[in-house]
């Protein structure tokens, strides 16, 4: 009876193991192929799991395909001379695929728009999807939590890093930025022509 009960707790201990394990610090590689190369990105799943499972759920349903990035942001294009140097890219038409997400601020992940940093674009706060999602090129630390960038200080939501391809993210950002814009704040940000994702699948 006694080894018994010793054998149960032995494989309840060994099954929590192998459950924490899994879970702990758990990222997914992704790859976006575009026309002008391939980008390589670390999804923190367990870091930002909202904004996470919403930008996989667009790669496992083929959703990025054919779409593209179609906003580039360079020091001399930012309006608010704040330096920020960014891609922006998702669905071309601007519609989600899915209902908007709750916003994960980076105070909640301990994420930072760093160098190669990729997160979800928003209005306000409760509107974000992974139907438009930017990287960041150098640091952007303006657009964390408690940041300069937005008036209510949210920020935006990191959920990922570029591990390879940066030197892709900076050729779609030198492409030329003659596209029409609506509104003078993202003047002179869109690609005359739209960088095309091809596919964008889990390695």
């Amino acid at each position: 009876m006694i080894r018994l009960f010793f054998l149960i707790v032995l494989g309840l201990f060994f099954a929590f193991a192998i459950t924490a394990c899994g879970n702990d610090s758990k990222t997914t590689r992704v790859i976006m192929q575009t026309d002008l190369g391939d980008i390589e990105i670390d999804v923190y799943n367990s870091r930002a799991p909202i904004s996470a499972e919403n930008f996989l759920y667009y790669v496992d349903n083929d959703l990025y395909e054919g779409e593209g990035f179609y906003r580039a942001v360079r020091p001399e294009t930012d309006p608010l001379k704040l330096g920020m140097q960014i891609i922006q890219g998702g669905v071309l038409s601007g519609e989600t695929k899915t209902a908007p997400i709750d916003h994960e601020t980076t105070q909640m992940s301990g994420l930072s728009h760093t160098h190669g940093a990729i997160s979800i674009a928003r209005n306000e706060p409760g509107t974000g999807s992974a139907a438009y999602f930017f990287i960041s090129i150098g640091d952007n630390t303006f657009l964390d939590y408690g940041g300069s960038r937005n008036p209510d200080g949210q920020g935006y939501a990191v959920f990922g890093q570029v591990v390879k391809g940066m030197d892709v993210v900076r050729a779609v950002q030198l492409r030329e930025t003659n596209g029409p814009s609506e509104s003078e704040v993202t003047k002179g940000q869109y690609l005359t022509e739209p960088v095309k994702i091809i596919k964008a699948r889990r390695k």
